[in-house]
């Protein structure tokens, strides 16, 4: 390591207690206190979930636009979506249609509808957007899309030409699909999908089974929504011209089949989207040490994680990388890439303490950290 060594910040929120941004403040601190003189450079991470949009404003510059649609109920509820430089934009379907905006009392998939997501995309295509990322995570629906596909234009129509709204009970009522009013825009756009998961349309690791129960629906409604499913798909099939039950279709409720289908979208893993919006490999060629992090690392840590994805990609630049987390399981720091993790936790604690002294063990954490590194210059010379 130089001497006035530069340091790459790229963690993730750790969720509920420090953002990206409140992370890096107290690395920066620790890293001048240790080597008088370093740069810091801080790029906020996030994987497709929550605070994605956020983050990429933070890492990327632009603005968080908001926009008044309908939440999963139809209500109207204002959102926000990310408009980058040069034309791009996140737009996080959980800002529209999340379970967060619903009480556990109006959970149930059968009346949850993406429409407002679908106005969120159109919201950003007004904007100027011509490359608008999906963050996926968070969906309160099981609708496969039809919702945001009936939000751009498309006319959603029964045996008997009647027009549907798109919930998820209409699954199996839709019999076409007409097309010709799909906002133009739509195909004049590069759209990209946020997903870490590789569950199918259909099926007994589909959208309906995984990951209806979360959103409300009782073992009957799974297999009602799941029968629904499997004739959408052949609806979409028909319409198309391809299979889009898939892995990675079932996402969001079946959200990402509709994307798939309707705005001819490109899944991909949400950190590596996040790690190509934010330019990290120029960032990471002028780094000395890269830290990243998130608030509990585990054997999911390896499935699309902020973690593993910066780990990765600090091994293949040859920059040494490592995470302050706020836990971490046996094995979570053997992640190709990753020298070492640094848990937040001093002593044994309650989960509750522990989050609400968050600061202030992350600042002891990020003190340890860079006085090991200071030890460990200070010893090479």
């Amino acid at each position: 390591m130089t001497a006035t060594p530069h340091f790459l910040f790229a963690s993730d929120s750790l969720k509920g207690t420090l953002s990206s941004v409140e992370a890096a403040r107290f690395l920066g601190e620790a890293a001048h206190r240790h080597f008088p003189g370093c740069a810091c450079e801080v790029v906020p991470m996030a994987d497709g979930g929550e605070g994605t949009a956020a983050a990429l404003v933070d890492a990327c510059g632009g603005e968080l636009r908001r926009a008044c649609v309908s939440d999963p109920l139809g209500r109207p509820v204002e959102a926000a979506y990310a408009l980058l430089p040069d034309g791009r934009a996140v737009v996080e379907m959980a800002a529209a249609s999340g379970l967060p905006l619903l009480s556990p009392g109006e959970r149930n998939p059968l009346l949850t509808s993406t429409f407002g997501t679908g106005e969120l995309v159109r919201a950003a295509l007004d904007a100027g957007a011509r490359d608008v990322t999906m963050a996926l995570g968070g969906s309160a629906t099981n609708d496969g899309g039809l919702g945001m596909a009936r939000a751009l234009g498309v006319r959603l129509l029964d045996a008997g030409g009647r027009e549907l709204a798109g919930c998820g009970a209409d699954l199996a009522r839709v019999a076409r699909l007409d097309l010709a009013g799909l906002d133009p825009r739509v195909a004049a756009a590069d759209f990209h999908l946020m997903c870490d998961v590789d569950n199918p349309l259909t099926g007994a690791h589909g959208a309906s089974a995984v990951f209806g129960p979360q959103k409300g629906a009782t073992p009957e409604m799974v297999a009602e929504l799941d029968a629904g499913m499997r004739s959408y798909a052949r609806v979409l099939s028909a319409a198309f011209g391809r299979d889009f039950d898939v892995p990675g279709a079932g996402a969001a409720g079946g959200l990402a089949a509709g994307c798939m289908a309707f705005l001819g979208a490109r899944a991909e893993s949400g950190v590596a989207r996040v790690l190509e919006l934010t330019g990290f490999s120029a960032r990471l060629a002028r780094a000395d040490l890269c830290v990243t992090g998130e608030g509990h690392a585990d054997a999911q840590t390896a499935r699309g994680k902020v973690v593993a994805g910066v780990a990765a990609a600090c091994a293949r630049a040859g920059v040494p990388c490592v995470a302050v987390v706020g836990g971490m399981d046996a094995g979570a720091a053997d992640l190709p890439g990753l020298a070492a993790a640094v848990p937040t936790a001093i002593d044994a604690m309650p989960l509750e303490e522990a989050l609400g002294r968050a600061e202030e063990l992350y600042a002891l954490a990020a003190e340890r950290l860079f006085s090991l590194l200071a030890l460990g210059a200070a010893l090479r010379q």
